[in-house]
């Protein structure tokens, strides 16, 4: 369900990593912003709820 990447006006889950997003901040300015390393964010878009939500059990039970 959800896709690893950065999009914007669209309708589908994303998941994407922003410390490494393609318009990097520098180390200062993450920790300004509060980013960190381990950090995930995720859009929720319009699939049904049961599904997102067994996707992520299944991928934080993978990592």
């Amino acid at each position: 369900m959800f896709t690893r990447l950065v999009n914007i006006g669209d309708c589908k889950s994303l998941a994407c990593h922003p410390a490494s997003t393609p318009w990097q901040l520098s180390p200062e300015e993450l920790e300004l912003a509060g980013v960190t390393e381990d950090m995930v964010r995720l859009s929720v878009g319009i699939e049904h709820v049961d599904d997102l939500i067994d996707d992520l059990d299944q991928a934080l039970e993978a990592a």
